[in-house]
């Protein structure tokens, strides 16, 4: 087998995993895009090499190989960013969530005590503060 027969073959299975992945709602549909286009331009560069020794010539690049590997680090790259913009936004949130629960907690804690304490309509207005003594 040819190494474009290869990169053919393993890049239509990379998308049809993808597509797997997708419909089992296992990868969000913002995830899936950029790795189903990356699939099927590889695919279509497994299809016709003379592609990628086209766009290697119009680049500049002497080896196609080395045109390859370059894009792929930029597609490396920019992935990690998206991922790592990501994550700081989800751990914005998580430090939100702690503290609001952290808040919820306290005045659950405040009620807990005040119907320990017999007491009725307690003044939840100072955020959590212990309850005046009677």
């Amino acid at each position: 087998m040819s190494g474009y027969g290869f990169a053919l073959g393993l890049s239509a299975l990379t998308l049809v995993v993808l597509l797997w992945l997708l419909r089992a709602r296992r990868l969000r549909e913002k995830y899936a895009a950029i790795w189903i286009v990356l699939a099927v331009s590889i695919v279509v560069l497994g299809a016709f090499p003379g592609l990628v020794f086209g766009l290697a010539r119009f680049v500049g690049v002497e080896t196609p190989a080395n045109l390859l590997f370059a894009s792929s680090l930029v597609v490396l790259l920019l992935v990690c960013i998206q991922l790592s913009t990501e994550l700081s936004g989800l751990e914005e949130e998580t430090r939100t969530l702690a503290e609001e629960h952290a808040l919820l907690a306290r005045r659950v804690d405040v009620l807990e005590a005040a119907a320990a304490a017999g007491r009725d309509g307690v003044d939840l207005s100072d955020n959590g503060a212990a309850p005046p003594s009677a």
